[in-house]
Formats: structure tokens, C-alpha cells, sequence
């Protein structure tokens, strides 16, 4: 039996898998074939495995196989390399053999091929008859290869040369363009590592102005009712001083910023004193060009940025492609960083929900079980009263010369002196008592109906104080519909007779219909407006303003219900949401308005939310799902 390790081993580089298929088959039961498939291949594993035998095929990708022989005859001096070749034209032979191959098989292969290649193996070396003659043919045929390489590669030189000219053509007219991008660009990096809004906005509109040069620049930021974008940093003292007096615009096509919004495009004025869109800025007396850039992250204008100019034509149109670019850097990184903030309130408001719905659904749950548990403990204490006033009145008229010492006549004259102090005449019980009939009278001095009051007190505070409150309850039942907020708002305000005026209504036009339970939802909004009315008590012109539009996510109404009363304190601002918290005092309220409010409004897919500061009224935001058509 022979080992594979001690067989000879034969390389084959063919590009074939045919061929190589075939030579395997042939001579596989007698050597270790090695397979390559192009020369480069076959060349690196000729190196690493020192075969005994190389067959190689003349016509091959990269280079011919008389090419391949001359580098293989280089590498490996000693190991035989025969070609194979179904060239059978005059000279073929010899033209192998002058490229230092030892041999020449011709294709198809014939039955003697395996003969052959034993007889290779064994030392055997054709003879080149007139070599020098085909030695000469042959490197002249090598000089001619290498110099059509040569006329090739220099082809490719000028024509590279001729593209480098025309590299360097538009690299010269897009000189200025390119300096405007990488400033772009490297702001764009220093801005997206920071995830904290506010010192994202302020570190942004400053290094800005400081890369670009500008007069000044200013990030303004897009309410959530679509109705203002407020300026959320500013470059400089005019900044510092706008940011102090809530500088903000109506987004609408009057303001550059706002236009550049609606239209998500750039915006320039080139003579900012001639543009009628240029809101004349007596902070920012110098403009005199200016450029509003839209803050776009997922086809969404999260705002706007300004950035102004105090010299005529600061801007070109080429401008806007670089500039844009860095405000869309500056919008992703804007937009994530309110991520990062929605993430925060969403996994806080998650908690705070499913805590406050917990809570909510115990209290209930416990408020009903306890008055359960504690309806036996009235009864059986007062039973308990009238027992012990009766033992007390025969026990202060027990028969003093029968007590054994002056202890227990002491104690009994103690009873008497209490009983006096709280007004009970044991004379009177005791003429009472004597006056019943003796199976009255057995049962009122009774200790086991006495003990059995006692433990059905003990029982019932026992399991009072061992409550094991279940905080998840079933879901009320609700009935959906598709309703009209603003009609249902309208008679609910109508039905809570207060006087005209105070309530303003404000819908979008394109407001569709929410799909929620009408009952439900109508009382949402009839606990938020008096609790609104109620906290404006003493304002001297009270207003509430409902108002409506199409939310953001366009599976979603936004109602909002804002008042100018005197606000809710921070410290405050969660526990509202909490069953039985009340900020009413003894004027009345349940505080489970709120409470029920979040848990109606969860329970129908959508969230409520509060913003306010002390002095400046409280505004909610309610999210309801719309009905999908």
C-alpha cells in the first residue's frame, strides 16, 4: 500500500478544469497532484511545495507558458518542467524547449501520457537540436513582448499625464468650493459628537462664525405646534441678548428663516436692507447679507440656521451646496441629540406611566378592599364600648369589705374617679342592670361575646395592615369610534357653563378625526379645562386656549390646552399625575382628574404631556391616535 506522503508530486497550471479534471483522473493512483489555475498561482505554490515534476500549459492567462517555464526554470533549477501544448505547428517543440522546459507533450493526450510523465519523473531531458539558434529566437521574441509593454505603458503614462492637466483644471476651479466643504466638514465632526442640545446649539452657532467668519450666526428651532421657531442659540452679545427676551418668529413666509422652513431651501439676501423676507433685527444692526439654511434630518425641517454677513453679496448659489452640507450635519446632529432627549422621556415616561397606571389601579383596588375589610370594626367597637361600660359599673360596685387589700379598693375607686371624668354615671348603669331581666343581663356581661368583638377587630386590622396590593389590573373595556375633536371639545366647553370668552378654539384645517372612545376622551378634556379654570381663580383676565393640529407623526392628532394662570411649580410637575394628589386643599377636588386623564389616554395608544413655568401658565399636550381610513 502506498502513503500519499512518499508519492512524487506533480504540479499541473492549467486554467482548464477540464484538463486538469483529466490529469487527475489519470494520474492521481500514482502521484499527489498539485492544481493551479493561472501561472501567478502555480508560480507561488512551485515555491512553497518543491514538486518533483511541474507540467505546464502553453497557453495560459497572464502569461504564455514558455514565460512561466523561464521563471520556474529560475526558482527550481532542479525540478523537471515539461509543456503541454495543442500547438503542433513547426517548431512548437523547440520553442519549449529553449525556454528551459525539458519536455513537450502535445494535447489531446494519448494513452502513452501516463508512460510520459513516468519517464519525465525518471530524468529523462529532450534534446534541443540548433539551441542556440532557438535560444536567440526566443529572447528576441521576450524583447519584442517587453517593448510592446513598454509602448503600452508609456501610452498610459500620457494619457494619465493628459488627465492630471484636467485634474488640475477643476481642482483650481473648485478651489474655493472645496476650502468652503472641508470647513463644512470639520465642523459637521465637531458638532455630531456632542448629544447634549443646548451646549450642541450654542457650541455650533460659535464655532460657525469663527470658521466662516461671519457677522453672525443663529440656530432657530420649530415648536412642536408648528407655530413659532424660537431661537435656541445665538453667536455673540446680539445672541446672549435675544436668547434673554425668548426672541422667536411665526413660521410663516414673512421671515427668511421661516420661508426656508416651509419650502425646506435655502434662503439669500444679498442686499439684506432691500429684501423685503429680512426681518429688520435691531439687534444685529450690520447685516448686510444674509443666508437662512434649512436644518433637514429625515426629510423633516427641524429648523433653520441663520448665518449673516455685515459685507454687500457675502453669498453666491455655489455657497449653498457647501453651506447646506454643514447644516445637514448640524440638523443630524440636532436630531440626534433630541433622540437622545425623546429616549430619555420615553423610557422615563414609560416608567412613570406604569407606575402612576400601578398606583392608579391599586389605590382603587385597595380603597374598595379596605372599606370591605374594615365595614365589621364600627360595629364591633362600639359593642365593645357598651360591654366594658357595664364590667366597669360592677366592678366600681363591688363590695369593698370582699377586696383582700387596700391595693384593689384603690384601683377600684380609680375606675370610679374615670368613669366620672368622662361623664359616665355608673349608678345609673348599675340601676340599669338591675333592672333587666337575667338573660339581658347574662348576655350584656358576657366575656366571649366581649373576646369574639375583640378578635373580629383584631381580624379585620390584621388583614388591613397584610395588604398585598396587585398594581396590574385589567384595562377598562372602551368603546371606539371615529370622533370629531373640535365638535366634541366645542359642546364640552358649552356644557361647562363658563363665561364667554374665556375658552378661544383654535383647529387646523387639515385635522382629521381621532379614533377613540368619545365618553372617554371628552372627559380628558373636561377635567384638563377646569382644572385650567380652577387654577385661575384669582387671574384677573383668565384665558384658556384649545387648539388642534395634525401631529408630527401623521398617525396622530395634537390637542394642546394652555392657560395664562399661575403655573405649576417644578417640583410638583410629576407628582400631578399620582391618584389623590391635590394642590386644592380643603377647597375641594379628589385629585384623581389627572391620573384618570393619563391613564385614559395611555390606554388609547397616545400620551399626554405638561409644560409650564411658575407664573406663565401650564400648558398640556395631548396625543391621540387618528382614524386610519
Amino acid at each position: 500500500m502506498s502513503f500519499p506522503r512518499k508519492l512524487p508530486q506533480v504540479l499541473f497550471i492549467e486554467d482548464s478544469n477540464d484538463s486538469r479534471a483529466l490529469v487527475r483522473r489519470l494520474l492521481s493512483s500514482k502521484y499527489v497532484i498539485l492544481e493551479a489555475a493561472d501561472p501567478l498561482d502555480g508560480l507561488q505554490l512551485a515555491e512553497e511545495t518543491h514538486p518533483d515534476l511541474i507540467l505546464l500549459d502553453h497557453n495560459l492567462p497572464h502569461m504564455s507558458g514558455r514565460e512561466a517555464a523561464t521563471r520556474l526554470r529560475k526558482m527550481l533549477p532542479k525540478t523537471p518542467i515539461v509543456i503541454v501544448s495543442a500547438d503542433v505547428s513547426t517548431g512548437a517543440r523547440e520553442r519549449a524547449l529553449a525556454s528551459g522546459a525539458v519536455g513537450f507533450i502535445a494535447k489531446p493526450f494519448d494513452d502513452d501520457f501516463v508512460s510520459q510523465v513516468d519517464e519525465y519523473l525518471n530524468g529523462k531531458v529532450e534534446k534541443l537540436e540548433h539551441a542556440e539558434e532557438h535560444l536567440q529566437a526566443y529572447q528576441q521574441e521576450l524583447v519584442e513582448k517587453l517593448e510592446g509593454n513598454i509602448r503600452q505603458l508609456s501610452s498610459t503614462v500620457e494619457k494619465n499625464k493628459h488627465l492630471l492637466q484636467q485634474n488640475q483644471r477643476m481642482f483650481s476651479m473648485l478651489e474655493r468650493r472645496h476650502k468652503l466643504l472641508v470647513t463644512a466638514a470639520r465642523v459637521g465632526q465637531m458638532v455630531t459628537s456632542i448629544l447634549g442640545l443646548d451646549e450642541l446649539l450654542k457650541y455650533t452657532v460659535e464655532i460657525i462664525c469663527g470658521e466662516f467668519g461671519f457677522y453672525y450666526s443663529g440656530i432657530f428651532l420649530a415648536s412642536d405646534d408648528l407655530e413659532f421657531v424660537t431661537l435656541r442659540a445665538g453667536s455673540g452679545e446680539a445672541g446672549r441678548k435675544m436668547l434673554a427676551q425668548n426672541f422667536r418668529l411665526h413660521l410663516d413666509d414673512k421671515s427668511m428663516v421661516g420661508r426656508s422652513i416651509l419650502k425646506q431651501e435655502a434662503q439669500i439676501a444679498l442686499d439684506a436692507a432691500g429684501e423685503e423676507s429680512h426681518f429688520g433685527n435691531s439687534f444685529l444692526p450690520n447685516t448686510r447679507s444674509e443666508m437662512a439654511l434649512p436644518l433637514i434630518a429625515k426629510s423633516h425641517a427641524l429648523g433653520a440656521l441663520s448665518v449673516q454677513s455685515d459685507q454687500l453679496n457675502a453669498f453666491t448659489e455655489e455657497d449653498i451646496t457647501s453651506l447646506q452640507t454643514m447644516a445637514d450635519q448640524v440638523a443630524i446632529a440636532i436630531n440626534n441629540a433630541q433622540l437622545m432627549l425623546q429616549l430619555e422621556a420615553a423610557t422615563a415616561e414609560i416608567v412613570r406611566t406604569k407606575t402612576f397606571e400601578a398606583i392608579a389601579t391599586a389605590t382603587g383596588e385597595a380603597i374598595h378592599w379596605v372599606g370591605n375589610k374594615a365595614a365589621p370594626i364600627p360595629g364591633s367597637v362600639q359593642r365593645v364600648r357598651d360591654d366594658l361600660v357595664y364590667l366597669l359599673a360592677l366592678a366600681a360596685h363591688a363590695n369593698e369589705s370582699a377586696l383582700k387589700n387596700d391595693s384593689l379598693r384603690e384601683a377600684v375607686q380609680t375606675v370610679r374617679d374615670e368613669a366620672q371624668a368622662k361623664n359616665i354615671d355608673l349608678d345609673q348603669v348599675i340601676a340599669e342592670m338591675s333592672a333587666m331581666k337575667p338573660n339581658r343581663l347574662r348576655a350584656l356581661v358576657s366575656v366571649e361575646s366581649l373576646m369574639e368583638d375583640l378578635e373580629i377587630i383584631e381580624n379585620s386590622a390584621v388583614t388591613i395592615l397584610g395588604i398585598k396590593e396587585d398594581l396590574i389590573g385589567p384595562a377598562r373595556q372602551r368603546n371606539v369610534a371615529s370622533v370629531n375633536l373640535s365638535e366634541m371639545i366645542a359642546e364640552t366647553v358649552a356644557n361647562m357653563g363658563l363665561p364667554d370668552g374665556v375658552v378661544e378654539m383654535k383647529w387646523a384645517d387639515n385635522m382629521p378625526n381621532s379614533f377613540v372612545d368619545e365618553r372617554q376622551v371628552e372627559q380628558v378634556f373636561n377635567n384638563l379645562i377646569k382644572n385650567s379654570w380652577e387654577a385661575m381663580s384669582e387671574t384677573p383676565s383668565p384665558k384658556i386656549i384649545v387648539s388642534g393640529v395634525r401631529d408630527r407623526d401623521p398617525n396622530f392628532v395634537l390637542v394642546t390646552v394652555q392657560d395664562n394662570g399661575p403655573g405649576i411649580p417644578k417640583e410638583i410637575q410629576e407628582k400631578i399625575w399620582v391618584s389623590f394628589f391635590t394642590t386644592k386643599g380643603g377647597s375641594g377636588g379628589t385629585g384623581l382628574g389627572l391620573s384618570a386623564c393619563m391613564q385614559i389616554v395611555n390606554q388609547h395608544g397616545g400620551s399626554i404631556s405638561l409644560e409650564s413655568e411658575t407664573g406663565q401658565g401650564a400648558k398640556f399636550f395631548v396625543r391621540l391616535p387618528i382614524e386610519k381610513k
